[in-house]
């Protein structure tokens, strides 16, 4: 044993010899790390479990440190941890605590009240299995509610008494719900809505009946009162009522209003007032008819009815017959004294009469119809209607086509009033579109009113005036343009005047001093005298000569040339 722990010694140290610092920090750095996990491991699981007194988070400064408080005071060890929960040792502790803090209305209210029945044990008895149903029933309950589209949130509260062995002895369960509806919601004002959530709540309790459950909003208002809610759906029925009526009203106008405008022009139908007496009531009727008994049907292939009828089919006849022949009525009075017969009836003693009598009693079948009708839900007693068509304003315009202009510059009109078979026309349109009925006691009024039309005359004239406006500065800019045109054509003509003036006259003096120049080399030919000329004098004699040398081999290119110039100038 010594041996093999030298030799592990001494294999240790030579490893350790060959390994470099750094090896050797890791090492140390893994034996470190190792001890200190074993440190805290052995920390931990010396300290006692915690218990949460309350599993709600408490997110109220004040609730918080009325708890602490109590806690001191009952010499209970806690820890408040930062999500705002209270720990105690263990769950014997947690339950004092609590029952404490219950006494002593120090739960906050936004804590969850269930959450008191929140502790696992071995065993539970019956009444912590009724809280758990009640408090699963409340919860679903919650749940079915938050899931429709108009509530924003509710809080449902049921009571369930504990069973009595007699029935009269048992107390009823009852329901109390808080809802806020969503901004918006009609939830609070609409009985449909309203009745689906308290048949739900009865349904989903056992016992419940609908006079034990009351819903309320957040401001505190019972809403499924609905004796109370009688006048509002009157309210509502009325705005029914009424919203049909203006619907009725509204086509039957629009029908009226299109027919007319395609007739006078849209902008000619100004008033149009539709009313209509309109009866909601329900009116069931039963009515029963006697017909004949049709004993043989008509031939639908022949010409002529064929129909044969009896009014009665006897049932039943009952013949009964009464004779009689005799002396009359003679009453006597006991044996052995006289009679207390009356005068009168001794006046038909002795008479012989004769009686006989006949009845016949017969039972007959008809044809009997019972028909049972139910009006329509709204039946019209009423319309009339009421409708103003103004005129036609034409302008005036004298005998030469031009419109005539008052003296404020505006245009003269004159206004047309619409004329008594329009008017008829007019009636005849509207009686056919609202279905006229003479004995029911529409009303139909057409009449022709002026429309006040001041500001489209204004706006017209201002264009008419501004138009002309902008036709006199065309005008005027036009003639103006025409008496520039006809200068500037006039300096023209007198400047090509003057042109052609000082060219002839310049092609004259030409024409003399060549002539004179001409004449004078003559002479001085003649005379054998040499003249010497100067360069420009002999340069336009070659171009003389060329010209005329041109002119002669050349002629229709010299004309061609010379029109062209009289063109350009």
């Amino acid at each position: 044993m010594n041996e093999w722990l030298k030799r592990l010694l001494d294999q240790a140290k030579g490893l350790w010899k060959r390994w470099n610092t750094t090896q050797k920090i890791i090492l140390f750095g893994v034996i470190g790390a190792g001890i200190l996990a074993v440190v805290l491991l052995t920390v931990l699981s010396a300290q006692p479990a915690m218990e949460p007194l309350i599993s709600t988070a408490i997110t109220d400064e004040d609730a918080r440190l009325r708890i602490a408080t109590k806690l001191d005071e009952l010499g209970v060890p806690y820890q408040l941890r930062a999500d705002n929960i209270f720990y105690v040792s263990d769950p014997k502790t947690a339950r004092r605590a609590k029952a404490i803090l219950i006494q002593e209305d120090l739960i906050p209210k936004g804590t969850d009240p269930w959450a008191l029945f929140d502790m696992e044990r071995w065993t539970i008895t019956d009444f912590e299995r009724d809280v758990n149903l009640q408090r699963a029933i409340t919860q679903q309950l919650e749940q079915h509610i938050l899931a429709l589209d108009d509530v924003d949130n509710v809080s449902v509260t049921l009571v369930v008494p504990e069973k009595e062995l007699f029935t009269e002895d048992q107390k009823p369960t009852t329901a109390s719900i808080i809802v806020t509806p969503k901004p918006g919601s009609d939830f609070a004002t609409n009985r449909k809505k309203v009745e689906g959530v308290q048949r739900l709540i009865e349904l989903a309790v056992s016992g419940l009946s609908a006079d034990n459950i009351v819903i309320t909003d957040q401001n505190g208002i019972q809403i499924n009162d609905f004796a109370g809610l009688v006048e509002l759906d009157r309210l509502e029925l009325a705005k029914r009522e009424l919203k049909v009526k203006q619907d009725l009203e509204n086509k039957i106008r629009a029908e009226i209003v299109k027919g007319l405008q395609n007739i006078f022009g849209s902008d000619r139908v100004g008033f149009v007032r539709i009313d209509i007496d309109l009866d909601t009531s329900k009116v069931k009727q039963t009515a029963e008819e006697y017909t004949p008994i049709v004993m043989r049907p008509d031939n639908p292939k022949t010409p002529y009815d064929e129909t044969e009828y009896v009014e009665t089919l006897p049932r039943s006849t009952q013949n009964q017959e009464e004779h009689f022949q005799g002396t009359g009525y003679n009453p006597e009075g006991p044996a052995g004294t006289e009679g207390q017969t009356p005068p009168a009836y001794k006046d038909l003693s002795n008479l012989v009469g004769k009686y006989d009598k006949t009845v016949v009693t017969r039972n007959n079948e008809v044809n009997k119809t019972v028909t049972d009708t139910e009006s329509r839900p709204w039946a019209i007693n009423r319309i009339t209607a009421g409708v103003g068509l103004d005129g036609l304003w034409k302008k005036q315009y004298d005998t030469n086509g031009r419109l005539i202009i008052n003296p404020d510059g505006s245009v003269k009109r004159m206004y047309n009033p619409v004329t008594d078979e329009e008017i008829a026309k007019a009636k005849k349109v509207i009686q056919g579109a609202i279905g006229y009925d003479a004995v029911r006691g529409d009303l139909v009024e057409v009449q022709t009113l002026s429309f006040d039309r001041s500001k489209q005359f204004e706006e017209e004239d201002a264009g008419f005036r501004r138009q002309m406006a902008l036709r006199r500065t065309l005008y005027i800019g036009l003639a103006a343009l025409g008496g520039l045109l006809l200068i500037a054509l006039v300096y023209r003509l007198i400047a090509k005047e003057l042109e052609r003036r000082r060219r002839l006259r310049e092609e004259e003096l030409a024409r003399q001093h060549q002539a004179m120049r001409e004449a004078a080399l003559r002479t001085a030919e003649e005379q054998g005298v040499e003249i010497e000329l100067s360069v420009e004098d002999r340069a336009r004699l070659e171009m003389q000569e060329n010209a005329v040398n041109m002119a002669r081999e050349h002629p229709e290119d010299v004309a061609q040339l010379i029109r062209t110039w009289l063109v350009e100038e």
